[in-house]
């Protein structure tokens, strides 16, 4: 008994102290006092998020210290910074950069236009990944350490296939689909890429890797020619090879790196370098100018489904997010921020219409992120306006439905069943016997009917024939480059050339921008997020790695299994 009163206290004091973390957790720290000669600094423990959902505090990997920075407010410090004569120069310290493509562009943008300020721009790399690279590349001077390294390698996919693993292990798939490059479902049907999809992602990627490279080059002034074959042979591996090829300026360790950024500033030996992240600065003015006049952003981030989580994009969340905009008379226009590959077809459908109900109240602009495709796309359409950013995943324009059966498994194992019904197709579909060819005929108008009704809404948008749409759509993916020579999208442009322009067509001089939906404290993500579904995924990821944690949802989703869907099956990286 005293044993058991003792564990039962010890687990009370733990709960209680749990409990008092997350509280003081959720109330935040004081506001940031910004010091004469600062340096903004990017570093490893910034990670650069789309949406505020995404921003979930893991308490399954106590050791992470990273902070999440809104992509908008990351681009608004450094605007602010430009002028700030606190800070005297920015400094790119992250050898891992936590960002999407899309999102390390509008980076590398807003700091070329800090560096008009006249202020300094270092860069420094131990281990360097390519995405980290692409951004530190901007600066006046990049550093790396003697024994260090820089992975620029070019762009490469990699298409995983689990037809022969469904044969052997007697699990069958039907697939209904429509369009020849919805290649979502093709690592299901084949054992090696299609000529179609080979061609859309070679197109894709090279479209990428030119916007990318281009700039890389050009910040560095390495010519085309010998910049291709900098990148061909690795040579940033070599820290030498990098320094010979202008990579790199000079190879100096960190402490050498910082002492001469204390010479930049003249100060003195004793005199502390003050390095300010992007999270500490934008703590020290989050709170000014919140009266007046609203543009909102709301952002939606991540996979489409039906219901009424905050993760991601849920459909009933999203409408009654859409409705609160809609009825707010201090919200005077709202931008769209999608960062999305699509989902559910239905739950997509859904948050189309209450949009479309949104436009007849106020403007409504859309900025895409690094994905805007298939349900992603097709939640675009009610815009006045579409903002798309070069390197923008953008279309996938197709419809597809999977349904999984375990027939030949079972009766390996000995299991078999018999059907007793009512009426003719009340079982079309069994995940012993599979789908009945009625209930495939079924599926298939199914699918043709939500293809024709996607397409209908992009003609209507887009001022296009169902011709011209059908003939870029059949679920291929564009750049956003691409995407505007087709008349997928009617600008190239940032988050923030999309906020100007919906101020602008509101009519608005003097306003400040709200996001939505908002952000959620720790103490509510955690109790949020305590159910035994969740939970158990989260052991999964943290044990095995995101990385194999995706191929694994690829087989086991049960979203992708349940209804028709509107998704890309892709997610570019720049490693």
């Amino acid at each position: 008994m005293a044993n058991i009163v003792a564990i039962l206290i010890l687990c009370a004091v733990f709960f209680f102290f749990f409990i008092m973390m997350l509280v003081f957790s959720s109330m935040g720290g004081e506001k940031a006092i910004i010091k004469k000669n600062s340096i903004l600094t990017i570093n490893l423990k910034t990670n650069i998020i789309d949406s505020p959902t995404e921003e979930q505090n893991d308490w399954f990997d106590i050791k992470s210290q990273n902070k999440n920075v809104l992509i908008y407010e990351a681009l608004e410090a450094i605007n602010k910074a430009k002028t700030d004569d606190n800070i005297k120069g920015i400094s790119i310290e992250a050898d891992d950069l936590h960002a999407g493509i899309t999102q390390i562009d509008d980076l590398r943008s807003a700091i070329e236009d800090f560096k008009k300020s006249g202020k300094f721009v270092y860069a420094y790399g131990n281990v360097v990944s390519q995405s980290s690279y692409y951004l530190g590349s901007v600066a006046d001077k990049y550093y790396l350490n003697p024994s260090g390294m820089i992975e620029l390698k070019g762009l490469a996919t990699e298409v995983t296939f689990f037809k022969d693993f469904a044969e052997k292990y007697g699990i069958g798939i039907e697939v209904i689909r429509h369009g020849k490059f919805k290649s979502a479902v093709e690592p299901f049907l084949r054992n090696d890429i299609s000529p179609e999809n080979k061609e859309q992602l070679s197109t894709l990627l090279n479209d990428i890797w030119k916007n990318t490279s281009t700039r890389i080059a050009s910040s560095r002034k390495i010519d085309t020619a010998q910049f291709r074959t900098v990148v061909d042979s690795l040579y940033g591996m070599i820290p030498e090879q990098s320094l010979k090829y202008r990579l790199a300026d000079k190879l100096i360790q960190k402490t050498e790196y910082d002492e001469m950024m204390k010479s930049q500033l003249n100060l003195k030996e004793d005199d502390k370098l003050n390095k300010v992240s992007l999270g500490k600065y934008i703590s020290s003015y989050a709170d000014e100018n919140k009266s007046g006049d609203k543009v909102a952003v709301l952002y939606a981030s991540g996979s489409i489904n039906n219901g009424d989580e905050y993760n991601e994009i849920y459909s009933e969340k999203y409408i009654k997010y859409i409705k609160e905009l809609q009825e707010n008379d201090r919200v005077k226009a709202v931008v769209f921020r999608i960062n999305s590959p699509g989902g559910s077809a239905n739950a997509s459908d859904e948050i189309l219409f209450e949009l479309q109900q949104l436009k007849k109240k106020k403007p409504l602009i859309v900025s895409f992120g690094d994905y805007a495709a298939s349900g992603g796309y097709y939640i675009a359409m009610a815009a006045d306006k579409i903002y798309s950013e070069p390197n923008t995943l953008t279309g996938s324009i197709g419809v597809f439905g999977v349904i999984p059966y375990f027939k030949d498994i079972a009766n390996k194992n000995g299991i078999r069943s018999d059907i007793v019904s009512t009426n003719a197709n009340s079982q079309y579909y069994s995940s012993l016997n599979g789908v009945t060819p009625y209930g495939v005929s079924l599926i298939t108008r199914s699918v043709e009917g939500t293809y024709k009704r996607f397409v209908h809404f992009v003609t209507q948008n887009r001022k296009q024939t169902f011709e011209q749409i059908d003939s870029v759509g059949g679920g291929r993916v564009w750049s956003g480059v691409r995407a505007k020579e087709i008349g997928l999208v009617d600008e190239l442009g940032t988050l923030n050339d999309a906020i100007k322009f919906a101020a602008q067509k509101a009519g608005l001089t003097s306003y400040h921008v709200a996001s939505y939906p908002k952000k959620m404290s720790p103490f509510e993500q955690v109790f949020s997020d305590l159910n035994e579904e969740d939970i158990s995924a989260r052991v999964i990821k943290n044990k095995i790695g995101k990385a194999n944690y995706e191929i694994l949802q690829q087989i086991t989703d049960k979203k992708l299994q349940s209804e028709v869907k509107m998704e890309m099956p892709y997610q570019i990286k720049i490693n």
